[in-house]
């Protein structure tokens, strides 16, 4: 497990890395409500990294611990230099579905100090602005009053008005090979320049990424320190916003915004729908969409991402020929599991309603034994007695 890790996150050995220095010009300095905001908005209950210091423990000596933070919070601010502490972190794997004993079925879970979130949050707050700036409407992946429920309303609509005009409509699902831990740090310091970020700020997060460590822990006991050369930071809140500037750069230089290809909506051309990694094309023939396809092929592949092919399909509302990319036939379906919902070519939404169903009751059946229990109840007391189950919504 821990040999698969090293050679996950190993740096490429012809790719030095070039961020180094200290940023004269800095941004305005954290404040102590800052600090304090950043504190009470870390999720409790969390396991410790490895310095072992639980958030509940800051919380609890309240203006004692904002006091200490916020000192070292501005040393860290003027000097760019991150605790080593900080820059480590736990990983532990968890098993997926399929062959426990096949190491690429397992998923892994980073624990990193929580002292360290407290940066990182007011780090994120700092950003917001750019993110908003930067990052077009259609990518919806971790953005603030955005969700899967706004890509799914959107491809089911863009289905919808192409059946109501009678026009022809291709999507294509991409799918990237490990997009988060194949992330290029000299190239994302390079995006983030280009997307204004303040070098005060990229010289913080390149600092932060410099010199990293992590260890894999298990029930057989823990490994030896190693260095993570690419990828962005499992366990961190900043991760999901880093990889969006990485994916709009792709887009970008794909000229997916400005080409006038996609389906137009209200008078806008829409060619892509995203969420963080999950990246849908959207045509209005198949050689449209074959061109945009190979723009991001080729884009994805200048700044270190691959298309996993063979996961990759094809959707349409008419008859499509068969392709083959890199020596790989695609696959035409003529239904996809889109962020967690069943989207079918015809639009009908039946079909995810059973499905919908099915899985409440399998749910249910599965609770089954507990929700049964009278030791369970009893033991509960009122509150218990009074627990529901929460659902989730979707556009149908």
């Amino acid at each position: 497990m821990a040999r698969i890790h090293r050679g996950l996150y190993k740096k490429d050995l012809h790719d030095p890395d070039n961020h180094n220095g200290v940023i004269t010009d800095l941004e305005p300095d954290i404040l102590e409500c800052e600090v304090k905001w950043a504190l009470e908005s870390i999720t409790t209950n969390k396991a410790s990294g490895g310095d072992g210091i639980p958030v509940e423990l800051f919380q609890i000596l309240k203006d004692d611990a904002v006091k200490v933070l916020h000192s070292i919070c501005q040393q860290i601010w003027k000097t760019q230099q991150w605790p080593q502490d900080w820059k480590r972190s736990i990983f532990i794997p968890i098993p997926k579905k399929g062959n426990a004993k096949e190491c690429s079925n397992y998923r892994t879970i980073a624990l990193i100090s929580h002292a360290s979130k407290v940066v990182l949050k007011i780090l994120q707050a700092r950003l917001q602005q750019y993110v908003n700036r930067e990052l077009p409407d259609v990518q919806a992946g971790f953005r603030k009053g955005r969700g899967t429920r706004d890509q799914i309303a959107n491809i089911r609509w863009s289905i919808e008005k192409a059946r109501e005009f009678q026009k022809n409509i291709y999507f294509y699902f991409i799918d990237y090979a490990k997009a988060f831990d194949c992330v290029d740090h000299n190239k994302l310091w390079k995006i983030l320049k280009e997307m204004g970020i303040p070098d005060h700020l990229t010289c913080l997060l390149g600092n932060l990424y410099a010199g990293q460590e992590a260890t894999v822990r298990t029930g057989h006991g823990t490994t030896d320190w190693f260095q993570i050369g690419k990828g962005v930071r499992q366990g961190c809140i900043l991760s999901a916003c880093l990889f969006n500037f990485y994916a709009e750069y792709i887009m970008r230089n794909a000229g997916l915004e400005e080409a006038q290809a996609g389906i137009k909506i209200a008078g806008r051309n829409i060619s892509n729908l995203r969420y963080a990694d999950d990246t849908t094309l959207m045509a209005k023939s198949e050689e449209e969409l074959k061109s945009l396809l190979m723009k991001v092929k080729v884009e994805s592949e200048k700044v270190g991402l691959k298309l996993n092919i063979q996961k990759m399909k094809i959707m349409a509302s008419s008859p499509i020929t068969s392709w083959e990319i890199d020596g790989e036939t695609m696959e035409t379906v003529s239904d996809f599991i889109f962020l967690g919902s069943k989207i079918t070519a015809d639009g009908d939404c039946s079909h995810e309603i059973k499905r919908r169903l099915l899985l409440g009751r399998k749910g249910m059946t599965n609770l089954d034994s507990i929700s049964k229990s009278r030791h369970y109840f009893a033991n509960k007391g009122p509150s218990g007695q009074g627990y529901g189950f929460s659902s989730s919504h979707v556009w149908m």
